[in-house]
């Protein structure tokens, strides 16, 4: 039997992209889903609307937001794990917005602590990103590089963790985080390299306009960020612990464009758009996940090549076409 077989749980920020890829994979382990997502006037779900309907009727929807202390306690309320993936994401937007990221990304995030020490769950997983890190002083990256917040949206997250560590050693929260390194694959936001560069290719656009080539990337395909935080939240020795997951490779943007070129079968002229590159010191130079602390714990182990996610990846994306505006989106 499988260990989510009949047991409560909660996905924040579940309408996004590895969230509704992490529900997916609960509900077909036999858990009872519920998911807290922002409340649409048309009743949409996000990326969930994607699942198929047998899928959704097994959800159980809270349409809400993590800055609303009231509705994350009555969302938590009952679950034996909580998954906390809502964030706001979008590095270009934080520059412009960075209130917003404190309200969501930290405020949220103490938020989902406190109702889950009121609530007594067995678990919770709270989400963070390898643009904590900043820009690798070494590599590869593992969990004691010191954290460097280079944009709005990295200082948040890095705000975020640090009270999930601080209620762990406070009040005992049985709290593990897992770190992510470059997540791609279907349902990505446009905002995203990978399908800012594809979308480009499979609409015919004459020419690629991107951001600097010369960043290096630890691409991990969202199959296998989903087995992560499914791992973490069995694992006990995790309680407490910060856990990188990602390829445990690095590449550059220009090498990841190669790859695009052959898997779409399209070659253009690469133009560098200066609109879409990050201000200088705000720019990470290189990401790669350290991931033997993922192996020691919980024996984490990619199984999907960059190659055959990038072909997932760009196979669903040309069926979806219409759901992205190719070039509008910062990389």
């Amino acid at each position: 039997m499988s260990f989510w077989q009949g047991r409560q749980v909660l996905v924040t920020g579940a309408g996004g992209f590895i969230g509704s890829h992490l529900t997916e994979a609960l509900l077909d382990a036999g858990a009872r889903v519920r998911v807290l997502i922002r409340y649409h006037s048309a009743g949409r779900r996000g990326f969930l609307d994607e699942l198929t309907d047998e899928r959704q009727q097994h959800l159980e929807v809270f349409a809400s937001t993590v800055e609303d202390p009231f509705a994350v306690a009555k969302a938590v309320h009952g679950c034996d794990t909580v998954f906390h993936l809502a964030a706001l994401i979008g590095i270009p937007y934080s520059y412009d917005a960075p209130h917003h990221y404190v309200t969501t990304n930290v405020q949220g995030t103490l938020n989902i602590l406190q109702a889950c020490r009121q609530a007594g769950v067995r678990r919770l997983v709270h989400t963070s990103t390898s643009e904590t890190y900043g820009t690798a002083q070494y590599t590869p990256i593992d969990e004691k590089h010191r954290l460097v917040g280079q944009s709005p949206y990295s200082a948040s997250k890095i705000g975020a963790d640090q009270m999930a560590v601080a209620y762990h050693r406070s009040f005992d929260l049985p709290v593990a985080i897992l770190r992510p390194f470059n997540t791609f694959g279907p349902r990505q936001s446009a905002r995203a390299i990978i399908p800012t560069i594809l979308t480009q290719l499979i609409s015919g656009a004459p020419q690629l306009r991107v951001g600097s080539l010369d960043p290096k990337r630890d691409l991990n395909y969202v199959a296998d960020t989903v087995q992560g935080f499914l791992s973490i939240a069995q694992c006990d020795q995790a309680i407490g612990e910060v856990v990188n997951v990602g390829s445990g490779g690095t590449l550059t943007i220009g090498d990841l464009i190669e790859h695009c070129f052959t898997v779409t079968g399209r070659r253009v002229p690469v133009v560098q758009d200066a609109a879409r590159v990050r201000p200088d010191n705000s720019e990470v130079r290189v990401l790669q996940a350290d991931i033997r602390k993922a192996q020691a714990l919980f024996a984490y182990q990619p199984s999907v090549g960059l190659v055959a996610g990038l072909q997932r990846t760009a196979d669903w994306l040309a069926q979806n076409l219409h759901r992205y505006r190719p070039g509008e989106y910062n990389v």
